[in-house]
């Protein structure tokens, strides 16, 4: 097949326009259509063309290794000498967007023949792994892509193929995990997700820790995901280490969720660092004392307490709750509130519009309520890297839609700029 090299574009011109197809071969190839499934049924007018599209592109690649065309060898005194050639074909079935296509492989004597445009033990071709991976990240289970690449394109495959797909993207989820960070984050939130993963042959309720992190232009970035079974303070030290060797400099609020340790782990590393108790998660934790009754009047009086003006009024009437009926009644509230009592009053430095970026994990939980979504149709995961890849590519197609920062941020960033200084703009001492 000779190809003809593409002209150089001209000074000025626009854009190369690539060559349109002769209609005259569009009409040789019309001739025998008669019926829809001429053209796109199984032997029909397109696979046809495909297969020869693809056979003609391999035999020019062989050409090309072995310096001659198809049915010259010999002729020339370089051919003579030389000891490998054509070796006949070898038949190989494609799986495709458009179902499954046999075509014929050129083979050479030596074996060392090695096509770029469909690789030796390439299976897949056309985007076929990139539908297989999207189905995946949307939730869907094995045996559900199974039955939809069955009934779409009359492909049957396995549950292992299926797998060794989607296990390509590990490599993509250890290269996101140790990406470089920022220096600096204005307020980082962190928060835990509860899945079900086998494990030691029992499955268990492990918790999937995320890190949200809201940079310098207010823009939302997911620092990276980490499944463990407990929390503590080892645990959070080595995240926050992690967070360190990555680049990260300075964190200036850390939003949590009580996460157990955390506190210690965060100061020991970003000493600097205000933690703010998450209000919406202290606010739960409350409830879950009451009976159904109890709860909208006790949820009202907490509301009077980290609606306060000040930390001072917010601490005066945190004392009335607690010498109130309720107080009395439900004493453990109080005393989840006096425990955290330290973590909860940063946010009150801040103007009301501010404090809603601040105290609540909203925007986690919202990116939690869409994780849960594809989670949803699985009862539990084989090992912690299944879940691993699929909230990994479950999050890539989340944070695609992240672009603006929200409306209040220019307002945030100016605070920010004055309670923390030089330290807003660059974590360089």
């Amino acid at each position: 097949m000779e190809v003809t090299k593409p002209k150089e574009p001209t000074q000025g011109a626009k854009e190369e326009q690539k060559p349109e197809l002769d209609s005259a071969i569009i009409d040789e190839l019309m001739k025998g259509y008669q019926r829809p499934e001429d053209m796109t049924g199984p032997g029909g007018i397109l696979e046809q063309l495909t297969k020869r599209v693809y056979e003609r592109i391999l035999g020019a690649e062989m050409t090309h290794y072995l310096g001659y065309e198809k049915g010259r060898a010999g002729q020339r005194e370089e051919d003579k000498k030389q000891k490998n050639h054509r070796n006949g074909t070898s038949k190989k079935t494609l799986l495709s967007e458009d179902g499954r296509l046999e075509i014929e492989v050129p083979r050479d004597r030596a074996g060392e023949f090695d096509p770029q445009f469909i690789r030796k033990g390439q299976r897949r071709f056309g985007g076929f792994d990139q539908k297989i991976i999207a189905m995946y990240a949307q939730g869907m289970t094995v045996r559900e892509i199974q039955r939809f690449l069955e009934e779409q394109y009359r492909v049957e495959v396995s549950a292992d193929l299926i797998s060794t797909v989607t296990d390509s993207v590990l490599e993509d989820v250890v290269e996101w995990q140790n990406r470089p960070l920022e220096s600096m984050y204005p307020v980082v939130f962190f928060d835990a997700l509860r899945v079900k993963i086998r494990d030691e042959g029992t499955v268990k309720n492990k918790a999937v820790y995320l890190a949200l992190g809201i940079q310098r232009d207010g823009t939302k970035d997911v620092l990276g995901l980490w499944i463990q079974q407990t929390e503590g303070a080892k645990f959070w030290l080595a995240v926050m280490n992690e967070l360190k060797n990555r680049g990260v400099q300075d964190i200036l609020i850390a939003v949590i969720d009580r996460l157990k340790g955390f506190p210690e782990a965060i100061t020991a590393v970003f000493a600097d660092t205000e933690i703010q108790t998450c209000i919406v998660h202290l606010i739960r934790n409350s409830l879950s004392f009451c009976n159904w009754k109890q709860r909208q009047p006790v949820a009202r009086e907490l509301k009077q307490i980290y609606e306060a003006e000040t930390a001072e009024l917010a601490a005066k009437r945190l004392e009335d709750f607690a010498e109130g009926p309720w107080g009395k009644k439900l004493p453990a509230i109080v005393q989840s509130w006096r425990r955290v009592w330290e973590q909860v009053i940063p946010f009150f430095a801040y103007p009301r519009e501010i404090r809603k970026i601040i105290y609540t994990t909203n925007a986690i939980e919202s990116l939690h309520m869409q994780l849960r979504k594809v989670l949803k149709s699985r009862g539990h995961f084989p090992s912690d890297e299944a879940a691993t890849k699929l909230i990994y590519l479950a999050l890539r197609d989340i944070t695609k839609k992240w672009k603006n920062p929200p409306v209040t941020w220019k307002l945030a960033a100016t605070q920010f700029a004055i309670r923390f200084g030089q330290r807003f703009f660059t974590a360089e001492l």
